[in-house]
């Protein structure tokens, strides 16, 4: 079995959302200094690199991230590129294949650095998350920090998605995957109260 990483690296170079908390690391104990283990802490917002949303962090009574169902996150995907241009959400007519699988990630293509926040990459449509969830689709996922566009403070693509009670995952990193079918595994931590997750997200090809 091979796996494919999906996820970006974290370190302290990696872009967050403007205004969010970076990544940091803290060393307390360190065995290069003489101690007898290496012990350190992290700072960071919950929306880092790969991450699952939460319905909470869109919806005032929402579930949080550790109410949600663990098999949301593992099982049959498909890769589906989208052709769309910078700044646009994109529509059931952008997709370059035909929904076949309960799980979807979009591949944009529209944010290529993870380590550089530009602010106009590509977002969902509300129409295509009603097109996905016609089609059985239980989480979707894109290769930008935000289902949303950067500006829309309404949410959007966010409500329709819970209208749905779908799972999100943002943050993936598709350039190196090809189109087609594989298995999801992006299981989110299991932390009470919490708005989401972040998580190392992985393909198995089919």
């Amino acid at each position: 079995m091979k796996l494919i990483d999906i996820s970006p690296l974290i370190s302290p170079s990696i872009a967050v959302w403007p205004g969010d908390v970076a990544f940091s690391r803290d060393v307390a104990l360190d065995m290069k200094s003489g101690d007898n283990l290496t012990l350190s802490a992290l700072t960071s917002t919950l929306h880092l690199g790969a991450h699952t949303d939460a319905p909470n962090h869109y919806v005032k009574e929402g579930e949080d991230i550790a109410s949600r169902p663990l098999e949301r996150y593992y099982g049959p995907t498909q890769v589906i590129e989208a052709r769309v241009n910078r700044g646009a959400r994109i529509t059931p007519a952008d997709l370059l294949s035909s929904v076949a699988a309960p799980r979807v990630l979009l591949k944009t293509g529209t944010y290529p650095d993870p380590n550089h926040f530009n602010e106009d990459f590509a977002a969902l449509s509300p129409e295509l998350v009603d097109h996905l969830a016609a089609r059985g689709v239980e989480l979707v996922g894109i290769d930008t920090p935000s289902v949303d566009l950067f500006a829309d403070k309404a949410l959007l693509s966010h409500n329709a998605i819970a209208r749905h009670d779908m799972s999100i995952l943002e943050g993936i990193v598709l350039s190196h995957v090809p189109p087609g079918r594989y298995t999801l595994i992006a299981l989110p931590l299991s932390l009470e109260g919490c708005d989401a997750s972040p998580v190392r997200a992985a393909l198995v090809a089919d």
